[in-house]
């Protein structure tokens, strides 16, 4: 041991088993158990791996070495758990019976991996910063470049201070805007950025920020700066609005995902005394075999968009997003019966609620929400639960991949009303303030309703939606005919034998469209006789 740095140790064992690959059955156990210094074995810079791998690799040397995070709340089971249960509200504690994780390091690395735009909230010393200087360390620079390009959030902070200056000369004898270069600061070609306190930033330079996160580029003086792509990385003491200035709703929206950094347990008090008596800052140490070069940020990212989201996974998510949006009173026209509608016109949510008397706004999951999903979140959904797939070395999205991810990705993209009848039921009221735990809550709900429907077994508007999706041609004027009156039927039916929701709403406007596209191509068939 002397003479090593007992940070650099990367276990030799596997971390994950996966199929056409030569691993073992467990990750290292060992590393979980001997603390932060691990025992003699495998130094920093062994075999190289499959960046899957890798990038596990580098999970379980943060949860093993650097950031003290016991809470595993992502979790997966090969087979039922038996809960435990505590305290007078007899709350389940779950055991996982398959490798699981904890999100305050997982979510980090996925949005490392899939290049995306993170936000850690959480009170004061829980380690938001520290973790998001690790994401810097994985991408290759020093811990030095990492926290002088960390921007930190101040009420002052102007947009020259966060994008750059420009030249004094130039401002004394420029003619024209153009002509003034400009010194853009570092940061912006970093592939990994950390915005500390975003949330202490005036609102005219958040405007600046979002234009970098949003479009990957800088403007000053009429002057332009390409940013590359990368992983982005935002902290906040909280997500409600605190802070010296509010957060315009565009800069929120840009972001794809939300951790919360939970306490400290005070069991694991002696790993921090190791840490004072060794003078050792694990973020210093971070082993040279866990970097990852631009190229391969590059290839994660794009193995990650190869994973397959099978089609019976996109038709559980299709159902979920239908639940929430729809308003029948908030409109009169067809299209325009959704919760935004009744918003822009700034129409008060129980008024409308009053008018829904056949409406069983208990069982109802679209009564839980305050407002629908917007295109941005879905993807980001989608792209969570691929990198989630790809971390557990699989092909394909799995059931359990969506349900981890999607409280995470809408935990600042669907917001609860505090009003609703489920909430004032007494076994609901903790998922009030519980979000992650509401919305795991709500799409498990919308998975049964999917099975309840047999939705699984048969989806009459998909097929139909899939032929016109296989394309027009070859298509007869009879067969064109016959597909028209079949959505005409399809209609009749849904009108018929159920009550208006949000399902019934997207179903039926998925075949108005279908009828509209048919209808075009008709008239064309005639014209050309």
């Amino acid at each position: 041991m002397k003479g090593l740095n007992p940070f650099s140790r990367i276990s030799a064992s596997p971390t994950r088993p996966s199929a056409g690959k030569a691993t073992d059955a467990s990750f290292d156990v060992a590393a979980l158990v001997n603390g932060p210094f691990g025992e003699a074995g495998t130094e920093a810079g062994g075999a190289a791996s499959a960046l899957d791998e890798k990038l596990r690799q580098a999970y379980f040397w943060i949860v093993n070495h650097a950031v003290i995070s016991p809470h595993y709340d992502v979790e997966y089971n090969q087979a039922a758990p038996h809960p435990i249960l505590f305290g007078d509200s007899q709350t389940p504690l779950y055991l996982p019976t398959d490798q699981s994780y904890s999100s305050f390091i997982l979510l980090p690395l996925l949005t490392f991996a899939a290049r995306r735009k993170c936000l850690f909230i959480g009170g004061p010393g829980r380690g938001k910063t520290a973790s998001a200087l690790l994401m810097g360390l994985l991408a290759g620079y020093s811990p030095k470049a990492v926290r002088r390009a960390m921007q930190h959030g101040h009420p002052q902070m102007t947009v020259a201070d966060l994008l750059g200056n420009p030249m004094p000369m130039d401002l004394m004898q420029a003619e024209q805007e153009s002509d003034i270069r400009v010194s853009w600061r570092s940061w912006l070609d970093m592939r990994v950025k950390i915005v500390d306190e975003y949330n202490r930033i005036p609102t005219r330079t958040q405007s600046a920020l979002l234009t970098v996160m949003g479009d990957n580029y800088a403007e000053m003086f009429n002057q332009i700066h390409e940013c590359p792509p990368a992983a982005w990385y935002l902290t906040a003491n909280d997500d409600q609005g605190g802070g010296t200035y509010p957060v315009i709703e565009a800069l929120k929206d840009r972001i794809d995902v939300v951790v919360q950094a939970l306490p400290f347990n005070p069991r694991f008090l002696d790993e921090l005394l190791i840490r004072i008596e060794e003078g050792v800052d694990p973020a210093d140490c971070l082993p040279q075999a866990l970097q990852f070069s631009e190229a391969e940020m590059v290839q994660m990212e794009r193995d990650i968009r190869a994973v397959v989201l099978p089609s019976a996974l996109r038709q559980r998510l299709e159902f979920f997003a239908s639940q929430f949006e729809f308003s029948e009173y908030s409109g009169q026209q067809f299209e325009y019966k959704s919760k935004d509608t009744s918003r822009l016109a700034g129409v008060p949510r129980h008024q409308l609620a009053m008018l829904e008397n056949g409406r069983d706004r208990l069982a109802d999951m679209g009564c839980q929400t305050r407002n629908g999903l917007s295109v941005r979140g879905l993807m980001s959904l989608i792209v969570y639960a691929k990198a989630m797939a790809y971390f557990r070395g699989n092909a394909e999205v799995e059931l359990n991949d969506l349900t981890q991810m999607l409280p995470f990705v809408l935990h600042s993209r669907l917001f609860a009303d505090a009003d609703a009848p489920f909430f004032q039921q007494p076994e609901n009221a903790a998922l009030l303030s519980d979000k992650i735990g509401w919305l795991r809550h709500l799409f498990q709900l919308s998975c049964r309703e999917f099975e309840r429907q047999g939705r699984h077994r048969k989806d009459e508007v998909g097929e139909l939606k899939a032929k016109l999706d296989d394309g027009l041609e070859g298509v007869s004027l009879k067969e064109c005919r016959k597909r028209l009156e079949e959505i005409e039927r399809t209609l009749q039916r849904l009108a018929a034998g159920n009550k208006l929701s949000g399902v019934v709403h997207d179903d039926a406007m998925t075949l108005k469209y279908l009828h509209q596209r048919y209808s075009n191509y008709q008239r064309w068939l005639i014209s050309q006789r």
